[in-house]
């Protein structure tokens, strides 16, 4: 069962006003239109119908701004406080992330979107069960929370129904998750005076999430002693076992895995693995547990298709002084490879065995008194599986995956300019569409229609993420999704914004611009150039060796700030080659997070400050760039700069040239010619493309 919560009439972006565009409909709007009005639901005034429902203007919804379709929990809470019960659980935790803790999941990992209604990527569910309802049958009684960071705060409220509660992550005087959960769990104690048990399924948690929850837990018995309260394993999911009294489980998504070639990998696997093996095995480590998928994907040289975006397979491995174990679904690998595989020393077992196989290995591991290391992004079940010692830390996997080599770089590069390319194609076919030929095209025949134009590049794989096309107020929903049939059409007197990214087989891309196809405002040229001062600041800084991102952070804010604005997302984020679009261990932010690990020379990495005017507007410039040693040292420590990949050019309309320095401005001018240079011969001269990347390539006067 679903509701709808519509969209304002007096926000439509298929008001009369934008369907008259100087009095004209275009032709192919015509015949989109039904004008069937046998069920029209009431009269017009003043342009606008009485009732949304049935009225002219929403005969075809694609031409409205988004439904919201709210996902009916109450009887998916019922269940779910039924199962608890048996559990004996008076909390349960649903985790956003799979075994392998992967940002994005698989559909059928999807667990706490299927009991929230929250299709966001981030957050954790919260459900509570109430001890002390009358006859202990009734299961309506609890609380549910959603906790989710800045990214999402819009979009979480759209989506959650009347059951949940926000908690905003990071939001000044709000609880973390994980307090509000201990003070709950405290409190449903002391109201029944009984031990609660707080569930989790080990194999979502990382161990790392586990180990702060504990300490969270603990310093909550210390202010209300006479609580009593445990964190419980519950190994059999408690979502999978109300899921198809609802909704048929998701299909399979396991596809096709395949050798990815040293020409574009610049690293063998066997050296790679040799690598891993000095660095981890030595002292009294006898091995190390690889559970992040494309940690293995990455050491393997193997790519899949098995989460939608990112070219990962489902697996595990094991890796020890004498042998690399790899966990894997049965018959997933092609004999080619499998043959391949086995000449560098790697063993197939059935992916189903990786913890009970674990756990005989870490037994004979303890005999010889060794340890195993287990990187601080594995699930607790890991840890719960050994029966020998162990010691923690920074995946090496991971820390040598995001130091990027010189034939990943290039290939980075290579990407960027072919999808440079794409994008160009992109933005110059859209404003001949909404200008020219005054057509009505919403943000999903956008995205289309820049997918199509992505495809046409070699070695073109897929997007490396649900492509963000929003026009006007959806600009501001910061990981706002159109989707077909409940989407705005693009509005050319408001501000559009494509954030989106591709695949190849040379690397991963991910570029944000955002543009305006009529005549902006002052204040909307006036926070764009806030936001590319911003950009232009970062790309151009010169940093010591050592410096985290959290210590540059500000450099990407500072002209936001003057003005009393700011953005509430990180500004930087690693990216993989032809992998993940976001991959850690670094990044640029106020978060903890990038205060960790230092950048390096070889970081491939974003650089995205925005601003979001909730209700209006988003802006957000995005470049990829990755990390090289400056000409500057100091007292012996070297200096590091970035270079900027991404190929396409800033919007002129946007840009005001009065508030830019002349440093600003030559930085513009050269990396516009750059892009002119490198592009401009790959596109026919007589085409709308190539007219519009000249114009907005021109340079800027100093």
């Amino acid at each position: 069962m679903s509701r709808v919560a519509r969209a304002n009439c007096a926000n439509c972006t298929c008001s009369p006003g934008l369907l008259s565009r100087t009095n004209k409909k275009s032709m192919s709007f015509a015949k989109r239109i039904n004008l069937n009005r046998l069920n029209s639901g009431g009269s017009l005034k003043d342009g606008h119908s009485q009732s949304r429902k049935g009225s002219v203007f929403t005969l075809d919804p694609s031409l409205c701004l988004p439904e919201t379709k709210e996902v009916n929990t109450t009887h998916r809470l019922e269940r779910l406080r039924q199962e608890m019960k048996k559990q004996d659980l008076g909390v349960y935790i649903v985790p956003s992330e799979d075994q392998h803790q992967s940002e994005y999941t698989s559909a059928y990992d999807q667990k706490r979107s299927f009991i929230s209604g929250f299709s966001g990527s981030a957050g954790v569910a919260i459900i509570t069960r109430d001890l002390n309802s009358v006859g202990g049958d009734d299961f309506t009684q609890g609380s549910a929370a959603l906790s989710t960071d800045g990214r999402y705060f819009t979009q979480a409220l759209e989506e959650l129904d009347f059951n949940w509660i926000l908690l905003k992550q990071g939001a000044k005087g709000e609880p973390t998750w994980e307090e509000w959960t201990a003070q709950q769990a405290s409190q449903l104690s002391l109201d029944s005076g009984s031990k609660v048990k707080i569930g989790v399924d080990p194999k979502l948690w990382s161990y790392k999430q586990y180990q702060k929850f504990k300490g969270v837990v603990e310093k909550q018995l210390v202010k209300t002693p006479k609580a009593q309260i445990e964190i419980t394993p519950v190994t059999d999911n408690l979502i999978n076992k109300i899921w198809e009294d609802f909704e048929s489980l998701p299909p399979s998504t396991l596809g096709d895995i395949k050798h990815l070639d040293l020409t574009f990998t610049g690293k063998e696997a066997s050296d790679k693995i040799k690598e891993i093996r000095d660095e981890v095995i030595k002292d009294d480590v006898e091995g190390m547990v690889i559970t992040a998928l494309d940690e293995i994907a990455w050491l393997l040289n193997l790519r899949g298709s098995d989460i939608q975006y990112n070219p990962v397979f489902y697996s595990f491995v094991i890796l020890t002084k004498n042998q690399l174990k790899l966990f894997i679904g049965e018959n997933r690998l092609s004999s080619q490879i499998i043959e391949e595989l086995k000449q560098i020393g790697v063993s197939i077992e059935p992916y189903e065995q990786f913890y009970s196989s674990l756990s005989s290995l870490s037994k004979e591991i303890a005999v010889d008194n060794k340890k195993l290391f287990i990187p601080n992004n594995a699930n607790w079940e890991v840890v719960r599986s050994l029966q020998c010692s162990f010691t923690e830390g920074l995946s090496a996997v991971e820390l040598q995956k995001s130091i990027k080599n010189e034939t990943e770089l290039k290939g980075a590069e290579i990407a960027h300019l072919k999808d440079g390319r794409a994008l160009i194609k992109f933005f110059a076919w859209l404003e001949n569409q909404v200008i020219e030929k005054e057509e009505m095209i919403d943000e999903v025949e956008a995205d289309e229609k820049l997918s199509e134009f992505r495809s046409q590049e070699d070695n073109f794989v897929g997007l490396s993420f649900d492509t963000i096309s929003a026009t006007g107020a959806n600009g501001a929903v910061i990981h706002y999704k159109p989707e077909k049939g409940a989407c705005s059409v693009i509005n050319p007197e408001k501000i559009y914004l494509n954030d989106s990214g591709a695949q190849f087989l040379e690397g991963t891309t991910d570029t944000t611009r955002t543009v305006h196809f009529g005549v902006p405002t002052r204040e909307e040229v006036r926070n764009y150039t806030l936001v590319l001062k911003g950009n232009i600041a970062l790309s151009t800084l010169k940093f010591p060796e050592g410096s985290t991102g959290n210590l540059i952070d500000s450099i990407a804010r500072q002209f936001l700030w003057e003005y009393g604005l700011d953005y509430g997302h990180g500004t930087s984020h690693g990216i993989g080659a032809y992998l993940n679009v976001h991959e850690g261990p670094i990044g640029i932010g106020p978060r903890p997070n990038a205060a960790v690990n230092a950048l390096q020379s070889g970081n491939l990495i974003s650089n995205e400050p925005g601003y979001y005017k909730e209700g209006d507007y988003g802006i957000r410039i995005e470049n990829v760039m990755y990390i090289k040693p400056s000409q500057y040292t100091f007292a012996g420590k070297k200096f590091l700069e970035f270079q900027t990949v991404t190929k396409v050019p800033f919007c002129r309309k946007l840009i005001d040239p009065c508030m830019l320095t002349e440093k600003e401005l030559r930085w513009i001018n050269k990396y516009h010619a750059s892009i002119w240079r490198e592009l401009s011969d790959t596109l026919d001269k007589h085409s709308i493309t190539y007219k519009w990347l000249k114009r907005e390539t021109e340079p800027f006067a100093p």
